[in-house]
This record gives structure tokens, sequence and C-alpha cells, in this order.
């Protein structure tokens, strides 16, 4: 077994793991979590950051809050993307999922 499944065992956040991992679009979530780790920020902010269709962007982020890793919060006429309690807790493990990826590209 590689290095990398042996560290996606040791994960305990099985669904943070299926939402990076498993999925087709995970790296896009994945640039996607690490820009609102930044700082918050609108779909159309991150649209342009990631160089990314406006679509793709609000698919992810949609995604990302159903499962309550980002919150949303409506801020004038826009809603702006923040990390959730739930990444936070989760944070170290979020760290592990994207380093192993990052090696494996």
């Amino acid at each position: 077994m590689d290095e990398g499944k042996l560290l996606f065992k040791k994960i305990e956040d099985k669904k943070l793991l299926n939402l990076i991992v498993m999925r087709n679009g995970g790296r896009t979530t994945m640039r996607i979590i690490d820009e609102i780790l930044i700082y918050p920020k609108n779909a159309n902010q991150l649209s342009k950051i990631l160089n990314l269709d406006y679509k793709t962007v609000t698919y992810h982020l949609d995604i990302i809050c159903r499962h309550k890793y980002i919150s949303k919060e409506k801020i004038d006429n826009y809603f702006y993307y923040h990390p959730s309690d739930k990444l936070i807790k989760s944070l170290d493990e979020y760290m592990i999922i994207r380093e192993q990826l990052r090696k494996e590209q």
C-alpha cells in the first residue's frame, strides 16, 4: 500500500476525505477551500482569482456548504463564504489531505 493510501486511512473525517479525494472535482473544491481559508470571498472573487467559470465556482460552493465545511453570509448584495467551525476542527486533516494530493500531482 502506498504512502498516500496509508495517510488517508488515518483521516477520521471521512466526509471531508470523500469531498476532496473521491470526487472528480475534488481538486477544484480544494482550491476553493484554500482561497476561503485565506479570507472570506464571494463567488465572483473566487471565479476571478481561480480563473474558473462562475457557474463552476457556485456549483462547488453549494456542495461545500451542503457538507457544512464553509458557511455563507450575506453582506449587501453578495454572499461571502468563510470557513465553518466544522472545517476549522478538521483543519489538520484537511492539510494532510491537501499536501498528499499536491505530492501526487
